[in-house]
């Protein structure tokens, strides 16, 4: 079945799945389980994020409108104007500057290129990829970038 972003989000047997779920370009849903390392790597980048850039806050798994469909990233960070601005949009469309995923093992990296790019294509100022062992890597619309230029002082790798 095709469905739009509020149809899934509104469908009732759609809302307590221990799932991440997202709608690709084509109108199909998508989900991929959770487990309790990808949440810790959540939460730890949530709470940097918070204490580096006091000037935004972060959402966890926030939605956003791209050329394939409606992606969900782990955590986003945006400009306290551009949640004042955007707050109420579901999915965003338009991106805020930072999107983060934690790279689970069945996410190709193909699949991790195409996100870059559409989050990219979308607005986003940067796409960071946080791996099964706490390494970050970070991204812009030039390619990979040695370190964040919005999060100065964000470590390369979440330790436990």
């Amino acid at each position: 079945m095709l469905m739009t972003w509020q149809e899934v989000i509104q469908h009732p047997s759609l809302q307590h799945l221990p799932f991440k779920i997202e709608l690709n370009g084509k109108g199909i849903i998508e989900m991929s389980p959770a487990n309790n390392w990808h949440g810790f790597y959540q939460t730890e980048i949530t709470t940097l994020l918070n204490q580096q850039l006091a000037h935004g806050r972060c959402i966890s798994e926030a939605s956003i409108q791209t050329s394939n469909g409606v992606r969900v990233a782990n955590v986003i960070w945006a400009t306290r104007e551009f949640l004042q601005a955007h707050f109420e949009q579901t999915p965003f469309l338009t991106a805020p500057p930072i999107y983060v995923e934690v790279v689970s093992p069945s996410n190709s990296k193909k699949e991790m290129r195409q996100k870059t790019k559409w989050y990219l294509e979308a607005g986003a100022s940067e796409v960071w990829f946080c791996t099964l062992k706490g390494d970050l890597s970070f991204y812009n619309e030039n390619g990979r970038i040695e370190q964040s230029s919005i999060a100065l002082n964000f470590p390369k790798r979440i330790e436990l």
